[in-house]
């Protein structure tokens, strides 16, 4: 194959495989069009653009509609799927794949080797799903062998400027992280979470589903479904009723989990004696089943509480 020139693309299960067989800028003029048998009505062929900047490995796979933007750098082991946008600037490499509908914003880093002294060079994997945003300066990390070899990232997540994902995390669906709010290694994110702007996650910490992380918190003990925690080094300071409300809650529903959550976070005698107290309690809602599933599968990190009222005087 001549100097600077593609191979016709290849349709594989909707997206389209470029082979770049030289490094020249030249190489990347040409506008790859995914292949149709038949055009119907107002239907057109989609189009994958790629500006001449970037810069595209042998066997990455490229979506139909998707564009890549000037100086991005994709590595020969990464699949992007259908109608994504990479604006500018964006570097993504190991076993990266990330689904339709995302956009990424220049300075972005994906799938970059884990931040893990015991990381060797292994190829491992960033799996990202669809319709996420991705702001500037995101950065997020592949797994680790020790871990599992993959780092999770849901679907339709928004990810401002400088947040990171660290290696091995699990992070839900629908989740927004604010400017820099950063997650250690092996943290677990659930669905509908909300980690406010310069906060930040220690490692193995879990963060149950609809949670709301206020801003400039050290976030360092479980967080149960549910919950607001906020301060320096994250206290629960109660549940996230707006995000409850959002999710459809009724009164009646928040009434019987606010009364859970005073019996077992304010409730006389010690803690293992409220838990055990409030256990029955699973069967009126799911979301106190659900606290208590959370409390009970705990492993690595302590439980986030309530301050200490003595703490604040």
């Amino acid at each position: 194959m001549g100097m600077g020139a593609c191979q016709p693309p290849t349709t594989i299960q909707n997206v389209t495989r470029r082979h770049w067989t030289v490094s020249a800028a030249r190489a990347n003029h040409c506008k790859i069009k995914q292949m149709h048998s038949r055009i119907r009505g107002d239907e057109r062929p989609s189009m994958s653009t790629i500006d001449p900047t970037a810069r595209i490995e042998d066997g990455a796979v490229i979506g139909e509609g998707t564009s890549i933007g000037p100086y991005c750098i994709i590595g020969r082991h990464v699949v992007i799927g259908a109608n994504c946008k990479l604006i500018a600037h964006v570097h993504i490499t190991a076993l990266t794949t990330i689904g339709d509908g995302t956009t990424i914003y220049p300075f972005v880093s994906l799938g970059t080797p884990p931040q893990s002294l015991s990381y060797r060079g292994e190829l491992t994997r960033l799996e990202i799903g669809q319709g996420c945003t991705i702001r500037e300066s995101v950065t997020m990390n592949a797994g680790t062998v020790a871990g599992g070899g993959i780092t999770r990232v849901g679907d339709r997540g928004y990810f401002m400027n400088c947040s990171h994902v660290g290696h091995d995390c699990q992070v839900g669906n629908d989740v927004i992280f604010a400017t820099s709010a950063t997650l250690g290694g092996h943290c677990e994110i659930g669905d509908f979470v909300f980690i406010g702007g310069l906060s930040a996650v220690h490692q193995f910490t879990r963060i149950g589903p609809q949670v709301m992380v206020g801003g400039v918190c050290g976030v360092r003990g479980d967080v149960i479904p549910f919950g607001l925690v906020n301060g320096q080094y994250a206290s629960l300071e109660g549940l996230n009723v707006i995000g409850m409300k959002r999710r459809k809650f009724t009164r009646e529903r928040l009434a019987t989990v606010r009364s859970f959550y005073q019996k077992l976070f304010h409730g006389p005698g010690i803690f293992a004696e409220r838990l055990s107290a409030v256990q029955p309690l699973a069967s009126a809602d799911p979301a106190i089943a659900q606290i208590l599933a959370f409390i009970d599968d705990g492993k690595h990190r302590a439980l986030c509480l309530p301050a200490d009222p003595r703490d604040k005087q």
